[in-house]
């Protein structure tokens, strides 16, 4: 099941990704002020299938039927709650804006309906010659820009959110023009191609948004069973001493099927405690994995303990994670 849905902020019709002349169109700078592969990472691209299957830019896995833009999601709420500035991704003039919107997860017990307002709070730019970009799922009340504003590349338009149809905290940004959805990975390649082909990212931005078939978005130590409401909200409890149970964990985006995620948990004798590994059987989105063990009769050994997760892909190096506590 995919995560997140969008609807545009205007009834603008969708269209399947076109081929495109790259002409006057804008270069466009990287949209949130975080960093791919710490604080942020990408979780869906425009669906570039014509027909009704999905597939990105890169042939891959990482999108959904009809999605219309690239959803750049932060680790979890934590990162939210400290704030995350979406910036102008060129130079323009604010056609439209939306605020008001609640910051609630479609998930959420009686989370109130988001029909008709799906972008959440969002703000749409013109560029010249037809172009624009929209910015979808803001924090409510965190927009610094008004309708007739003239934005420069990387101002701050507001901050990221969990506005609209959404339940985890991201940016969505489309890229238009002449009203019809546009690659920014690759505007002028026919539908079906493969491979990013005359972006519209400047240098930089295109390589903080170099392709991932996958990645690992947490990993951490828990005193208990793990569930991903708690890794999503960072509510998880502390690993002390005293805890009833040392639980390592592992929520990984983009997984595809033959895809498997190792995970171990060592003592400080570097001795296995504990070690699971789970094949994946079809496409997810998110997959979080957990393993431990029960505090002993005698207590916790004093010392380091450490855990790594692999999510193995046949052909592919393997993506690596270690981390450790010390109790």
């Amino acid at each position: 099941m995919r995560l997140a849905p969008l609807v545009l902020i205007a009834a603008v019709g969708l269209a399947a990704p076109a081929a495109r002349s790259e002409g006057s169109a804008p270069k466009l700078g990287f949209p949130l002020a975080c960093q791919i592969g710490r604080d942020c990472e990408v979780q869906h691209y425009v669906d570039r299938d014509p027909g009704p299957g999905a597939r990105d830019y890169h042939c891959g896995t990482r999108t959904y039927q009809g999605h219309n833009g690239i959803d750049i999601r932060l680790l979890d709420m934590a990162e939210q709650r400290r704030g995350v500035e979406v910036l102008a991704a060129a130079a323009g003039r604010v056609a439209r804006l939306r605020d008001g919107v609640p910051d609630v997860s479609i998930r959420a017990p009686g989370a109130p309906s988001v029909v008709d307002i799906e972008c959440g709070n969002g703000v749409v730019i013109d560029h010249a010659d037809g172009w624009q970009t929209q910015y979808c799922h803001m924090a409510r009340g965190s927009l610094r820009v008004k309708v007739g504003d003239v934005v420069a590349t990387g101002q701050p338009l507001g901050k990221v959110g969990l506005s609209g149809d959404t339940e985890f905290p991201h940016l969505h940004i489309t890229v238009r023009h002449a009203g019809q959805v546009v690659d920014p990975f690759a505007p002028a390649a026919p539908a079906g191609s493969c491979g990013a082909q005359a972006p519209l990212w400047t240098s930089a931005a295109q390589r903080a948004l170099a392709y991932k078939a996958g990645a690992i978005l947490n990993t951490g130590f828990a005193p208990g069973p793990v569930a991903m409401g708690a890794v999503e909200d960072a509510s998880i409890g502390a690993v002390g001493p005293d805890a009833p149970a040392l639980v390592a964990y592992v929520r990984a985006i983009g997984l595809d099927a033959g895809d498997a995620i190792d995970l171990a948990l060592s003592g400080p004798d570097g001795r296995v405690l504990a070690r699971t590994r789970q094949p994946v059987t079809r496409y997810k989105d998110q997959q979080l994995v957990f393993v431990g063990l029960r505090r002993p009769p005698g207590g916790w050994a004093k010392g380091t303990y450490a855990a790594v997760s692999r999510i193995e892909r046949p052909g592919q190096p393997p993506l690596e994670r270690r981390f450790k506590v010390a109790l």
